[in-house]
């Protein structure tokens, strides 16, 4: 049996939500390749578009992201953020 029927017959037993993944993580391993071949030509690297895009967000935009905050260390977390953001240099 070929590694291509070993695989079509393990993707048969999966149930969606993990066949979602496997398509994900192929789209991805492609893109990756791609991506490879293409700088390996001398050529400009391909950018890869990401599925949501968040050109012109603002605050209100991001809230369909992130849902809700659940948890009572904002404080500490924005404090952990201040600690280790990296200074700008101009």
């Amino acid at each position: 049996m070929t590694i291509k029927e070993q695989i079509t017959q393990e993707l048969d037993k999966l149930p969606e939500p993990l066949l979602q993944e496997i398509l994900d993580f192929i789209q991805f391993l492609q893109a990756k390749r791609q991506e490879v071949s293409i700088s390996s030509d001398n050529q400009p690297i391909q950018t890869l578009v990401p599925e949501h895009t968040l050109t012109g967000s603002t605050a209100e935009d991001l809230l369909e992201f992130v849902g809700s905050w659940e948890g009572s260390d904002i404080r500490e977390c924005l404090q952990l953020v201040h600690e280790n953001r990296m200074p700008l240099e101009f």
